[in-house]
């Protein structure tokens, strides 16, 4: 299978610049101008597809050790906020997609999600862990809106007693306070809310069409405000072009009531790197160079180091003082709070209708 790459300088609402074919595809084509082509006055526009995957189970595993967690949901592929670093982007790639526009055009979703995780949790050898819903691409893109996929999720979640967490920059998540204040009441649940930046200018830039800063902040607060516990996530933190709102942002997510904060240097692995230089010199072109040379500064001297232990910080001088700014940061805003873990201990298989109601059940 062959792709096309599709070089596109204006792309109204997306964040790639470009469609170079997968890595693993046999023929690769690009673009050029033969000096016929007349150019386009009018942005160009792509239209998203999606389309339904079918999934033999939906609780994902990793080994990793600087992830966090080890199960996860995700109940799409590709994403429509178009985050010009969004580090599953490489993911479509396996597809036979580009990681470039294709990624965030070319959708899918899990339909039978719900049913499978009810699956999976009712066997007789599940051990309950917790569940990170969106580790991959964001649970809460535009398409939840009618798909309803991510609300089907919660819904056994809640309904199991099972603990999970998620992360989201969208406002969408507001939709499910229901669900997600009920969770929390019992200890089952917490929300990460990514936050790069406050400058709508850039935030549509790197995230266009990614909630407002302002609305995720006013997500935030009402999150809180239901009991749902808010930590903020500073991610990535671009050196040269987002780093020195790290401070503000993590003070308005503090104001809108959140107790916790994380924060992820730029990670530029695969095809990403490309792209973001490309977006940057699109873009930003007066910080494209000064971007890049400090991203090298914290990464030995290339684009991207994936060694565990120092791919989500950095190493060198820079990355150490984007910890101590980040550290201090967070206690005097208060985000340093202690949360303890999530319950385990509440989940239970429940009845299944008409089934033997558990006189000794919870």
């Amino acid at each position: 299978m062959s792709t096309f790459t599709q070089q596109l300088k204006t792309v109204r609402g997306r964040g790639a610049r470009s469609n170079a074919s997968g890595r693993f595809e046999q023929q690769a084509r690009e673009a050029f101008d033969d000096g016929w082509t007349v150019e386009d006055p009018e942005p160009a526009q792509i239209t998203t597809t999606v389309s339904p995957e079918k999934a033999r189970v939906i609780i994902s595993r990793n080994d990793s050790p600087d992830v966090g967690f080890s199960a996860s949901i995700n109940p799409y592929r590709g994403c429509e906020h178009g985050c010009i670093y969004c580090y599953a982007r490489p993911a479509h790639a396996y597809m036979g997609l580009s990681p470039g526009l294709d990624f965030e055009t070319k959708l899918f979703f899990k339909p039978q999600a719900a049913e499978l995780l009810e699956r999976e949790l009712s066997k007789a050898k599940y051990s309950p862990e917790v569940i990170h819903i969106g580790g991959n691409t964001d649970p809460y893109q535009p398409q939840e809106r009618t798909l309803r996929i991510t609300r089907g999720v919660i819904e056994v979640l809640v309904r199991f007693r099972h603990p999970f967490s998620v992360i989201t920059k969208s406002a969408l998540i507001v939709r499910d306070l229901d669900l997600l204040a009920e969770a929390a009441a019992m200890n089952l649940t917490r929300v990460a809310m990514s936050i790069t930046s406050l400058d709508r200018k850039l935030a549509r830039s790197m995230e266009p069409r990614a909630a407002t800063p302002e609305k995720r902040i006013d997500a935030a607060r009402k999150l809180t405000a239901a009991g749902v516990p808010v930590t903020v996530m500073f991610a990535p933190c671009i050196p040269g072009l987002n780093d020195h709102e790290m401070e503000a942002v993590l003070e308005r997510a503090a104001q809108a009531g959140a107790s916790g904060a994380g924060y992820v240097a730029l990670r530029l692995p695969r095809e990403i790197k490309d792209l973001f230089r490309e977006w940057l010199e699109t873009d930003h072109p007066d910080r494209a160079r000064r971007v890049m040379s400090l991203v090298r500064q914290m990464r030995g001297g290339k684009d991207y180091d994936a060694q565990w232990g120092s791919r989500m910080k950095g190493e060198g001088p820079l990355a150490d003082l984007m910890a101590t700014r980040f550290r201090a940061a967070k206690v005097r805003y208060g985000l340093n709070q202690s949360w303890g873990s999530l319950d385990a201990g509440k989940f239970r298989v429940p009845p299944k209708p008409g089934g033997q109601i558990d006189l000794f059940g919870g």
